[in-house]
């Protein structure tokens, strides 16, 4: 049994980076991976998802040239060049990352799935056949999670499709049903309504993107209902069935019975960790009901010496926090002088315009009791904008009305992830609204308007 001073499980966008600053400090180190370097980020989530984007950007745009004067038209959409784009770029990611594992001395990258035989012992079956055992005093975990299959009757004999299996589909549905009312399903939905589906999304809930204020909520529901997606929300799904070329779909309104044909169906109705194969019971490794490994603020399961980082722990599930973790986790097992509690977590949903979000909710900030202020500008109010030809979306700011410090971001518009972002660095610098409001920004960007959006506070006109 090779020993180790630590074992990685997953080389994702935090596994991977923690396995080679451990290597280069000196730690002889171990990263197991099952599939493919660089995990779900790379493979199957935002790369290639954000790559498909792109191209349903550039379709959308062709068929908006007049607005800008332009004589143009789509001639047709080659599905077949979509996929290959966006695998290419996948191959060029995970390439790098594995050769990146595999030119680090001190580092050895074991293809295999692993599990605990006990407490530090893992043993991998590996890929090539065969098992692996080997050992080290600290093993963090870091698999990630995976689609959830809601338990809908008939719909594991249906031929679904999950965002992995449509990001392959080499045809455009004709008629894409979803599943959810998340990130996933509202990007995939204007994605395929812009290359040529009709589009139908059954939310359970009373409104899509529920964890953010009802009037961004509605922004968004209002923008893309505009491209002539269908959103029906509280929508329970009932049942689910194959039939020929078409699927039927049942679901409830209310105590409203409904029922639905469609060419393809799309799950986007959560993810669930990849716990259930590491034999965690053996090591001692504490999970919530869910399966998500449980940690303390210095990312340390209920086992000592064992450590848990990104999706596979729960809480908010993006690859920026998984990166942070690694860098977290690096800082507390070579110096022990860091701990994840009050990070600010941004998020950007890439729906076309962007929704960036960072901070407290509206709701979130009047829960709290806390003595706030709101300020809230169109995007028609954004001179970038008006320029620009792309007035959807608005700008929204939660600030505590006392300390004038900003509480919470949501910018819904072009590059609205960049613009939320200027205003994340104010926060975790503590700069206060007013200086934002008077300071110089270049002209003209979108960053720029962030002048008039906290002039509303104190009733100055732009």
């Amino acid at each position: 049994m090779e020993i180790y001073d630590a074992i990685i499980i997953g080389s994702g966008q935090g596994g991977t980076p923690l396995a080679k600053k451990l290597a280069k400090a000196g730690w002889k180190t171990a990263l197991v991976e099952k599939s493919y370097a660089g995990g779900t980020c790379v493979n199957v989530g935002c790369t290639p998802t954000k790559t498909m984007i792109a191209s349903a950007k550039a379709i959308h745009t062709i068929g908006r040239a007049e607005e800008w004067g332009l004589k143009a038209e789509l001639r047709e959409i080659d599905i077949h060049a979509i996929i290959k784009r966006k695998s290419d770029v996948v191959e060029l990611f995970r390439n790098s990352a594995q050769e990146g594992l595999e030119e680090t001395d001190n580092l050895d990258l074991i293809w295999g799935q692993a599990a605990f035989r006990e407490r530090n012992v893992i043993e991998t079956k590996l890929r090539s056949g065969g098992t692996s055992l080997i050992t080290a005093s600290k093993v963090i975990i870091s698999t990630g999670t995976k689609q959830d299959l809601p338990n809908i009757r008939g719909l594991e004999n249906s031929g679904y499709l999950t965002s992995t299996t449509l990001m392959e589909l080499k045809e455009i549905p004709r008629h894409l049903l979803i599943i959810g009312g998340g990130y996933i399903a509202l990007e995939f939905g204007q994605m395929y309504r812009r290359f040529g589906s009709e589009v139908t999304i059954l939310n359970l809930g009373d409104r899509i993107l529920e964890q953010e204020d009802i009037d961004i909520s509605n922004e968004v529901r209002k923008l893309l209902e505009l491209e002539g997606i269908k959103i029906i929300c509280g929508a329970d799904t009932k049942a689910v069935e194959r039939e020929g070329n078409e699927t039927n779909v049942w679901f409830t309104v209310g105590q409203e019975e409904r029922s639905m044909s469609c060419s393809h169906v799309l799950v986007a109705a959560g993810r669930v960790p990849n716990s259930g194969d590491l034999n965690l019971a053996s090591a001692g490794v504490a999970t919530d009901e869910q399966g998500y490994l449980v940690v303390n603020e210095y990312l340390e399961t209920s086992a000592e010496g064992i450590y848990a980082i990104g999706d596979v722990k729960g809480g908010p599930e993006f690859t920026h926090v998984a990166y942070n973790d690694h860098l977290i986790l690096l800082r507390n097992l070579l110096h022990a002088e860091k701990q994840t509690t009050d990070r600010l977590v941004p998020y950007c949903m890439f729906i076309d315009p962007q929704l960036g979000r960072v901070g407290l909710t509206e709701a979130e900030a009047r829960a709290k009791g806390l003595n706030i202020k709101v300020a809230c500008i169109p995007m028609s109010r954004v001179a970038r904008a008006i320029e620009t030809g792309d007035e959807r979306g608005l700008m929204k700011a939660v600030v505590d009305a006392d300390t004038k410090q900003i509480l919470g971001v949501a910018i819904l518009g072009e590059e609205g992830g960049e613009v939320m972002s200027v205003l994340q660095m104010a926060m975790l610098g503590k700069i206060d609204y007013s200086a934002v409001r008077n300071m110089m920004f270049a002209h003209p960007l979108y960053a720029e308007s962030l002048n008039n959006l906290f002039m509303e506070f104190d009733g100055d006109q732009a």
